[in-house]
C-alpha cells in the first residue's frame, strides 16, 4: 500500500498537473499552427513563387517500379516540402511560446522601489551644512 500511497503523492502534486495540462493544450495548440501554416500561410506564398503546394514538392530518388512478382515497389521520395511546413510550424510555435515567456516574465518582474527617504541623521546633518554656509 506503500507504493500507491507514494504514487498518488507524485500523481496529484501541483507540477505533474500542470504539466498535464501543458501537454494537451499544446497538442491542440499544435493542430491550430498545423491547419494555420498548411491552410492560409503556405497557399499563399506558393502563389508568389509560381503556383507550388509546397506539401507536395518532393525529389524523387527511385521511381515506383513493379516487381517479378507484378507487386507495386513504392517510390522513395525526398519529400522536403513537407519538410519547409514543419519548419514555418516550428517558427510560429517558438515565436508564439517565446511572446507567452516574455509576457511572463514582465508579469513576474518586481517594480523598482523608489529610493528611501533619508534618514533622520542625514537630515540634521544636512540642515547643520546648509546653515554653516550661511
Amino acid at each position: 500500500m506503500g507504493m500507491m500511497t507514494e504514487f498518488k503523492e507524485f500523481a496529484m502534486r501541483g507540477n505533474v498537473i500542470d504539466l498535464a495540462v501543458g501537454v494537451v493544450i499544446g497538442g491542440a495548440f499544435g493542430k491550430i499552427v498545423t491547419a494555420l501554416v498548411d491552410k492560409v500561410i503556405m497557399p499563399p506564398i506558393g502563389l508568389l513563387i509560381g503556383g507550388a503546394d509546397f506539401s507536395k514538392l518532393a525529389f524523387t530518388l527511385k521511381a515506383a517500379t513493379v516487381d517479378a512478382a507484378g507487386k507495386e515497389v513504392p517510390a522513395v521520395v525526398l519529400a522536403y516540402g513537407e519538410f519547409i511546413n514543419a519548419i514555418v510550424q516550428f517558427l510560429i510555435v517558438a515565436f508564439a511560446i517565446f511572446m507567452v515567456v516574455k509576457g511572463i516574465n514582465k508579469l513576474h518582474k518586481q517594480p523598482e522601489a523608489a529610493p528611501a527617504a533619508p534618514s533622520e541623521d542625514i537630515l540634521l546633518l544636512r540642515e547643520i551644512r546648509d546653515s554653516l554656509k550661511k
